[in-house]
């Protein structure tokens, strides 16, 4: 399996390459519309074909590539049940997405959007911004729900293996990677909390409104068409 962790510094996004070697396919986790031809350049030099994009949610700080890097390469948008229409396979939780031989188990995790999932690989999984490094993300905006994130993180991403290495959609303090058991351990938000001290903590974040959410989240239900299509005459 070849593995690389890409960065958009604008929306300190990150997108996951993930390619197995043996059938040449690949997919992009979570690509930034910016970033479509740094990421089809790297794809084309590992010597692999882009078959599959997942989204982990609609998201609201930057415009998703998915639509694009589809007319580009005819791949599959894959993406969470309730958010973007536009998908091929929209998924639930326990749907198997197989990209080579490599086997993704979606984890629904509701709770930052009501559309979250995330994607287990093996020894990985990539959690959109349901769970990051010492944190979560917000919960007030696109259907989001403190209870609910808690039941995600606590019911659902804290069952898995304490060894299994977190990959968030975002980092804004440098951090790359975590796992489980650190976070059960150290997150500030999570650890040692009951459900109703996480939820007045989720409730007076007091979090400026996201900059691109009036262009990002309707493009980004549109797989990150931004023009409007003009009527028909």
């Amino acid at each position: 399996m070849l593995f690389r962790q890409l960065f958009d510094s604008e929306s300190s996004t990150y997108t996951y390459l993930i390619g197995d070697e043996a059938t040449g396919q690949a997919v992009l986790i979570d690509p930034v519309l910016e970033q479509v031809d740094r990421d089809l350049k790297l794809v084309g030099e590992l010597g692999l074909v882009l078959s599959h994009v997942f989204d982990t949610h609609v998201h609201a700080d930057h415009v998703t590539a998915s639509g694009t890097l589809r007319e580009r390469t005819r791949c599959q948008v894959v993406a969470g049940t309730g958010g973007a229409p536009c998908a091929d396979l929209q998924v639930r939780h326990g749907d198997t997405v197989h990209v080579g031989q490599c086997a993704f188990q979606v984890l629904a995790t509701p709770g930052h959007t009501d559309d979250s999932v995330s994607y287990l690989l093996g020894d990985r999984v990539f959690t959109g911004d349901a769970l990051m490094v010492r944190g979560n993300g917000r919960t007030d905006f696109q259907n989001g729900s403190a209870s609910q994130l808690y039941d995600s993180i606590t019911r659902v991403l804290f069952q898995l293996p304490d060894a299994t290495l977190v990959f968030p959609a975002h980092d804004y303090h440098g951090n790359t990677v975590t796992s489980i058991g650190e976070e059960k351990r150290h997150n500030p938000r999570v650890a040692g909390r009951s459900r109703e001290e996480f939820i007045e903590v989720m409730n007076n974040l007091h979090l400026p409104r996201p900059k691109k959410i009036d262009l990002a989240v309707p493009a980004n239900r549109a797989c990150g068409r931004t023009e409007v299509p003009a009527p028909e005459a």
